[in-house]
């Protein structure tokens, strides 16, 4: 049957109507969310669906139904349910499709862990992965959700299991965010556990968590404030700073010159939510100034479309920048009326 100039015809194979069900999800609601996010309309009776909308949304909605259905395979005899966030997972990586079809062509750039692949979901995502293999020192920079502190975690991992490294360190400054916690009770662990878990986190998903246990008993994964980082030399490890935007100037400073031979570095950060007291300037945004043109040094700079969690993650993180250029805005008009 030819499609109409406004209709995209796909058939999903093999026809199963488990597979098919998980698909669409509970009334629907999968292909609700496609539609939504993509201005379509999508019809369907078995495995037959027709896709009306303009071109690109009609492409990538094509394309995140195949991909979606692969994903529905049987496991142990039994379609693979689809979540919610991986059908948002699907779409955020269709719009990075439609805007950079280079994406396309350098989609074989994933991390490879025990868990499985770790693939880009947008091209400022895949510039880092390339940056992170190609560089010593990287600087991912940007809002929440975009990725930076998961790929770096999985890179390091992909390393550690490659043996190109002897050991995973993972810092970032005690910095309370806004609320004093007061006193913490506990040994050193304890204590800084709070302020490391995103850390963790990312290290229990890809390794699983009686293995991480195992290697930090071993040193072979380190985690520790970075206060802990001065007067050392690491040689042999990959290195991952987050929360950097907390850094002092000194603090950077000190970080940076503690890589040593075969060793790699990842420093991640949000410059929008720096938490150190009014007046004390952040490291990272000296750092982007002072060593952006340095040799062997990369830059990524994140923005709120490449957010990657929920929808609502990102429309926040716009409304904030928004806000914030009109304040700026506000601010230098006021500045520019004061009387000499």
């Amino acid at each position: 049957m030819s499609s109409k100039p406004d209709t995209f015809e796909i058939y999903l194979e093999p026809s199963d109507s488990k597979r098919l069900a998980s698909l669409c999800g509970p009334f629907d609601d999968n292909i609700k969310h496609i539609e939504r996010r993509l201005g379509v309309d999508i019809h369907y009776r078995d495995n037959h669906f027709e896709i009306i909308g303009p071109p690109m949304g009609r492409l990538s909605a094509s394309q995140i139904l195949r991909d979606l259905y692969i994903e529905t395979a049987p496991v142990k005899g039994k379609a693979a349910d689809i979540e919610p966030d991986q059908v948002h997972m699907a779409i955020q990586a269709s719009k990075a499709l439609e805007q950079d079809v280079e994406f396309v062509e350098d989609q074989q750039t994933t991390i490879k862990t025990k868990r499985g692949l770790v693939k880009p979901r947008n091209p400022n995502q895949q510039s880092y992965v390339r940056a992170i293999l190609n560089h010593d020192i990287n600087f991912g920079i940007g809002p929440a959700g975009t990725g930076k502190t998961y790929l770096a975690v999985a890179a390091a991992v992909d390393a550690l299991e490659r043996q190109e490294v002897r050991r995973i360190l993972l810092t970032r400054p005690a910095v309370e965010a806004g609320e004093k916690l007061g006193f913490l009770p506990g040994d050193l662990a304890q204590k800084v556990d709070p302020y490391l878990r995103p850390l963790y986190d990312a290290l229990f998903e890809m390794l699983g968590f009686e293995k991480v246990e195992r290697l930090i008993e071993r040193n072979v994964i380190e985690v520790a404030p970075l206060a802990y980082m001065r007067g050392r030399t690491l040689n042999d490890a990959f290195i991952i700073l987050d929360e950097s935007q907390n850094t002092t100037p000194e603090q950077m400073k000190m970080f940076l010159t503690r890589i040593g031979f075969n060793s790699k570095a990842i420093i991640t950060g949000d410059i929008t939510q720096v938490d150190l007291p009014r007046g004390q300037r952040s490291g990272l945004r000296q750092a982007i100034e002072i060593l952006h043109d340095v040799e062997d040094i990369s830059f990524t700079f994140f923005t709120a479309t490449d957010v990657v969690r929920h929808p609502v993650v990102q429309r926040i993180v716009q409304a904030y920048d928004v806000f914030d250029k009109k304040k700026k805005v506000q601010q230098a008009g006021g500045a520019h009326e004061r009387p000499d």
